[in-house]
């Protein structure tokens, strides 16, 4: 017995000393204005690169593996001015700074990314912004990835070449990309910036707490009403790029008695333009969060986002319409009752519910599930020219109507169409030059032309047409974060999303006509066979007139699966941190059509259907990615990551022309991607650099495109298949903070994107489903994709004045953007004569094989081809380079309990002019008439299009804070 007691006082004394000899750091970080503690304070030791978040009552405590020595503490959040602090580690003893503060960030600078980039990502996908990769990573303080979001975003450069559809982007946990392409809708939480200040960005595939992530990294934002700092937010801006004015109130409660926390935000967005003529701007958001922290271990939050934004579009212009009209000149818009009227608008409506619970089950592990529904529609307008009536004769019925595209910029409307070929007559040159001088005086869209047309005609010939997108998503995960030992941590997830997406045409305004007869006026073969149920859009209502408000054209549904799962484990030791990470999901869809299409009708041999359910179609895809940390010293790091994974397409990559019919592409198959990326970091309590080497190869990767074609004069449905790409290049991102109000970076990126194959490539129209010319390929092996510069550079600094101004400087360069190249115009269509066949006369007519359902045509070659002549005219335009200046700057006052300050940028300072992007347009693409497009006189009819950046433009907050 005495033995036993004497054993039981030496085990309580070993455990005390070994206790009193244990290193430890702690502390606490307090709010710098109210004094309240900040949860989610991230907390690193820059020696070793130790890190930790503050819990909530923003205490921290390091317990293991603590360096000895003199040691830096950087403090750092989203929202506020990172701070540095100094401490001296002895063996044995506890280091305890309770009370550092932080400083809420005056500089607001996140709040003009915010409303420079996600505002501008709610045009549609043929504004050629929807791809921009820059809200991906605002909530990133790497100085590279800072100059990316903030400065080179103008320029729609992408880092390493990516898009928004390789990222992925939460709220609360929840994946907000859309299944349709795979990016996320930024319109949804338009409008909420001040909300949307805690937010967690992982670059690239590294480790993250809650997916397996993509290539361009994850980005998660916590709207979380406790993790709200106690306060409210006035603000004012003014601006000219994409609204006019802005005004957001927002208030949040912080953590109240009985476990209550709330937070709530409203703003509305206004102008009748932006930077681009007849952009109008109506937008109008609010915000709910309201959290229950029922005990010790679990807490309830309810968020809820109402985001709804009208817009009007511009988009790309031909270099014969800027030398005429200017970089700012839309299309779209014209007078109509004394009032800008664009024809293009894009509304978004699709409010967001989701509840989130928080389970502690234990200190070490932690249970987030979470339910989420959107529901609502997007919807984008534009004339519908199609308007017809039948007209009966001998028994039989034909159509008759229609009308010329009334687009001012109409290619018939520009003098390059009254000058072509090489010797115009003095006519021409006449016509040309009345048309320049009605073009340049007014060049905007007739409204009254439409209503005169409908009122004489008799009959509806123009109608404001919407297509419009009803999505209702349910989605519902769970997220596991355990601690299984001091050094290991275990993350996990299961997901699973379901979506009914309903798609249609819309009839939002006769213009003053009574009715539109429901069928296809430029469908041939009813206006020369006497039949006309080919034309209809719904054989079982055939002759239908369609009212305000009616369904038209198409209908159907989208009904679609995902359900996926994922594993990573986290390694953290002295010199070493590395982590494992696999996934594994499956993806179904299936079309459902409520109209029978005349011309895929239903249980007719060797048509596509159109009514009813498409085949189901499934992927199963998987994913495994690693990584390591090596810690050379505390100031030097090598960073590796390297992932191999597959992706199942979306839901327009998979139906070739679901408008019209249930066809799934030939031969899908999901994309592989195998990346890897090294980094060396330095860091130091003046200098943080990172230079980074990258290489990423794709391969089975689809594509589907839509345009209108001189091949058939029809509009037609490009599908490419098994396209391989590959992007490598450099990244170098360095600071230096030389005094302690003067910063110095320098950022520089350098980059390949290109095809590595020639894709295989077929076309559908209304004329044939699938259709291919020569070999069956497009050559665009050794080309660019186009993806904004692949080089950028950026000097710059930035100089925070104790007494709370700032002012910052940066000069930008870019260069090697490319042209979108045409897959059509380097298939084997474009050696061939189109003047030898007529694809109207039948498929007998024109068809050398028809393998694997794909008619292809060849065997019409041009007599005097010159290969030399046609390499010149395929080479792929390189953009010219250009250097943007941006200025940043503000100041901010304490007025008793309140903060008073502004916020102001110039971009663009010198108001430079140059191109973010273009494409190659399919229209006249054949050997032939590209020669007789070279040697115009007035220039080429089909030019390229080209998107055009923004002039000298500003941003100007003021705010209140409380």
């Amino acid at each position: 017995m005495k033995k036993s007691f004497l054993l039981f006082l030496f085990g309580i004394t070993f455990s005390l000393m070994g206790f009193a000899q244990q290193t430890i750091v702690k502390g606490s970080v307090l709010d710098g204005t109210t004094g309240e503690p900040i949860p989610d304070v991230t907390i690193t030791i820059e020696e070793t690169g130790q890190t930790l978040k503050t819990d909530a009552k923003g205490e921290f405590s390091f317990t293991q593996n603590v360096p000895l020595g003199e040691q830096v503490l950087k403090i750092e959040k989203v929202g506020y001015v990172t701070k540095r602090y100094p401490i001296i580690v002895n063996e044995g003893q506890t280091v305890d700074i309770s009370g550092m503060t932080l400083d809420f960030d005056t500089s607001d600078k996140k709040d003009l990314f915010i409303i420079s980039i996600s505002d501008d990502n709610l045009n549609s996908e043929d504004d050629g912004l929807t791809d921009n990769i820059s809200g991906l990573l605002q909530a990133s303080r790497d100085v590279f990835l800072s100059a990316a979001a903030f400065d080179f975003s103008a320029t729609f450069f992408r880092p390493r070449g990516l898009d928004n559809a390789n990222g992925k982007v939460l709220i609360n946990g929840v994946e907000m990309n859309k299944q349709f392409n795979g990016r996320p809708q930024w319109g949804n939480w338009g409008g909420l910036n001040d909300v949307q200040r805690n937010q967690e960005f992982t670059m690239g595939t590294s480790a993250n707490d809650y997916n397996f992530g993509d290539l361009a990294g994850t980005n998660n934002i916590m709207m979380r009403a406790s993790k709200y700092r106690r306060g409210g937010r006035i603000s004012y801006a003014s601006a000219n790029r994409s609204y006019q004015g802005r005004v957001m109130a927002s208030y949040s409660s912080g953590l109240l008695e009985g476990g209550w926390s709330y937070s709530v935000l409203g703003s509305r967005r206004f102008g009748e333009e932006g930077y681009f003529d007849g952009t109008l701007y109506d937008a109008n958001s609010f915000f709910i969060a309201v959290e229950k922290q029922i005990n010790e271990k679990h807490s309830l939050n309810f968020t809820g986002i109402y985001a709804q934004n009208r817009r009007g579009r511009s988009t790309a212009i031909t270099q014969e319409v800027f030398d005429l009209k200017g970089r700012r000149y839309n299309p779209f818009w014209g007078m109509f009752d004394g009032e800008q009227r664009n024809s293009r608008i894009r509304e978004i409506e699709e409010p967001i519910l989701m509840l989130n619970h928080y389970w502690d089950i234990s200190p070490k592990v932690k249970l987030n599930t979470n339910i989420a529904y959107q529901f609502g529609e997007i919807a984008n307008t534009r004339i519908d020219n199609n308007g017809t009536r039948i007209i009966e004769n001998n028994g039989q019925q034909t159509i008759n109507g229609g009308a010329r595209n009334p687009t001012p910029e109409y290619w018939q409307s520009l003098p390059s169409f009254y000058l072509q070929g090489e010797n115009p007559t003095t006519y021409d040159y006449q016509q040309a030059f009345a048309v320049q001088q009605d073009f340049v005086n007014d060049g905007q869209l007739d409204w009254n032309l439409f209503y005169t047309a409908n009122q004489l005609n008799g009959y509806t010939v123009y109608a404001l047409q919407a297509d419009v997108v009803k999505d209702q998503q349910w989605t519902f995960n769970s997220i596991l974060d355990a601690e299984l030992a001091d050094n290991i941590r275990l993350n996990a997830n299961i997901n699973y999303r379901h979506l009914n997406s309903e798609n249609f045409a819309r009839i939002e305004d006769l213009l003053g006509g009574s009715g539109f007869l429901d069928v296809n006026a430029f469908f041939e073969d009813a206006q020369q066979t006497g039949t006309i149920n080919a034309a209809q859009s719904n054989i079982r209502t055939p002759n239908r007139i369609a009212g305000e408000g009616d369904k038209y054209r198409y209908h159907y549904d989208i009904n679609s699966d995902v359900l996926s799962s994922f594993v990573q484990a986290q390694f953290k030791y002295n010199s070493v941190d590395f982590y494992l990470a696999a996934s594994i999901s499956n993806t179904s869809y299936q079309r459902e059509g409520f109209f029978e299409n005349g011309f895929y009708p239903n249980n007719v041999p060797n048509i596509i259907g159109s009514f009813g359910k498409s085949e189901k179609v499934d992927f199963t895809n998987f994913g495994i990615k690693g990584g390591l940390t090596y810690k050379v010293t505390g100031k030097h790091l090598i960073d590796v990551n390297a992932s191999y994974f597959t992706k199942a397409p979306g839901i327009r990559t998979t139906f070739g022309n679901a408008r019209q019919n249930n066809l799934i592409i030939n031969d899908l198959d999901s994309e592989t991607v195998q990346s890897v990326d090294a980094s060396y970091i330095f860091r130091s309590p003046i200098v943080k650099a990172r230079l980074t080497g990258y290489y990423t190869n794709f391969t089975d990767g689809t594509e589907v495109n839509f345009f209108f074609s001189e091949a058939g004069a029809s509009l037609m449905q490009e599908i490419m298949t098994n396209i391989d790409r590959r992007n490598f290049g450099g990244e170098l991102g360095i600071e230096a903070q030389v005094t302690p109000t003067i910063k110095l970076k320098g950022v520089a990126a350098i980059g390949q994107f290109s095809f590595t194959n020639n894709p295989d490539v077929y076309y559908s129209s209304d004329l044939y489903t699938n259709l291919s010319y020569g070999d069956g390929k497009t050559n665009l092996k050794d080309l660019r994709v186009s993806s904004g510069p692949e080089r950028a550079f950026q000097i710059g600094f930035e100089y925070r004045d104790p007494d709370f101004w700032n002012f910052g400087v940066t000069t930008n360069f870019f260069s090697h953007a490319y042209v979108d190249p045409s897959a059509l115009k380097r298939s084997g269509f474009f050696p061939q004569d189109p003047d030898a066949y007529n694809l109207s006369e039948g498929p007998n007519s024109i068809i050398a094989n028809d393998t694997d359902g794909i008619i292809n045509i060849s065997g019409y070659g041009v007599a005097d081809y010159d290969e030399d002549v046609a390499r010149e005219i395929l080479q792929q335009e390189r953009f010219e380079d250009y250097m943007l200046v941006n200025l940043i700057g503000g100041k901010s006052w304490k007025i008793n309990d309140y903060f008073v300050g502004f916020f102001a940028t110039i971009n663009n300072v010198f108001n430079r002019e140059y191109r973010t992007g273009g494409f190659e347009q399919s229209r006249r693409l054949d050997y032939l008439s590209q020669i007789e497009e070279q040697n115009n006189t007035g220039g080429p009819v089909f030019g390229n299009r080209y998107f055009f950046g923004n002039g000298t433009t500003y941003y100007l907050n003021v705010y209140v804070r409380f």
